[in-house]
C-alpha cells in the first residue's frame, strides 16, 4: 500500500512509519520539519500545520495523492491545544478529497472510565491528572471534530492513559470506546505496539468508528 503519516517525525508518527516499512509498505512522511529518508520506501514531504490554510490544503493535497490510506498522528505543542480541531478537520478535508480512509490517533479522553461508564476518562482523576487535562480536553475535541466531519471515511484510535516508548511484542489487546486496564489498574502500552495495531487497522479495518487497545497482559517479543 501507499501510506501517509501526517505527524511523522513525532513520537508515535516515526513508529508508524518504521511499522509500515516493515511490512513492506511504501510511506509518505509527512511533517514540519521531515528528515531524510530512511529507506528508499520513504518519501519525507513538508506539511506545516501552521501554515496559511491555502498553502497548508496545498501540501496536504500533495501528500495524500496516490495514497490508498493516511494516518495522523500530530500533538499540540503545550499552549496549543486549541488548534487541534482545525488541523483534525483540515486532514479529514484533504483525505476527503483524495477519496482515501484516515485513521486518527488520537487520545484517551473520549474513552469511557472502566469503573463508571457514565464517566469519560477525562473527568476520572485515576487516568487524568490535573496536569493532563488540557490534552485530554483536546482529544476530546478532535473526536467531536470527526464526528461532525462530513467525510465519514475516518477511524478513531484512543490509546492507553500512559503511551510511552518501548518495546514492540507485536501482542495488544483491542477494546471499543471503554478504556482497558491491567489488573493492578493501570493502562499503558508501548508506542511501538500501538504502532502495530494502527496498521493492522489500516490493513484489516475492524468496522469501529472508535476503538482503543493496550498491552497484552503476557507480552513476549515478537519473532
Amino acid at each position: 500500500m501507499n501510506i501517509t503519516v501526517l505527524g511523522a517525525t513525532g513520537m508515535v508518527g516515526s513508529r508508524l512509519v518504521t511499522e509500515a516499512v516493515s511490512r513492506g509498505h511504501r510511506v509518505t512522511a509527512a511533517s514540519r520539519h521531515p528528515a531524510g529518508a530512511r529507506s528508499a520506501a520513504v518519501i519525507p514531504v513538508a506539511v506545516d500545520a501552521g501554515a496559511p490554510a491555502a498553502q497548508r490544503d496545498a501540501a496536504l493535497d500533495a501528500a495524500l495523492g496516490g495514497a490508498d490510506a493516511a494516518l495522523l498522528a500530530i500533538r499540540p505543542a503545550p499552549g496549543q491545544e486549541d488548534s487541534i480541531a482545525a488541523l483534525t478537520s483540515a486532514a479529514l478535508d484533504a483525505a476527503g478529497r483524495a477519496g482515501i480512509p484516515l485513521l486518527v490517533i488520537g487520545g484517551a479522553g473520549p474513552l469511557r472510565s472502566p469503573r463508571d461508564p457514565e464517566l469519560l476518562v477525562i473527568d476520572d482523576p485515576d487516568h487524568v491528572p490535573a496536569a493532563w487535562r488540557a490534552v485530554a480536553e483536546a482529544s476530546t475535541t478532535q473526536l467531536r471534530t470527526c464526528h461532525e466531519h462530513a467525510n465519514g471515511d475516518w477511524a478513531y484510535l484512543s490509546p492507553p492513559s500512559l503511551l510511552e516508548p518501548g518495546t514492540r511484542t507485536g501482542a495488544y489487546r483491542r477494546g471499543t470506546t471503554t478504556l482497558l486496564t491491567d489488573p493492578d489498574g493501570t493502562s499503558r502500552i508501548s508506542a511501538e505496539d500501538l504502532a502495530v495495531a494502527a496498521l493492522d487497522e489500516i490493513e484489516h479495518p475492524g468496522g469501529e468508528r472508535h476503538f482503543t487497545v493496550a498491552r497484552s497482559p503476557a507480552e513476549r517479543p515478537a519473532r
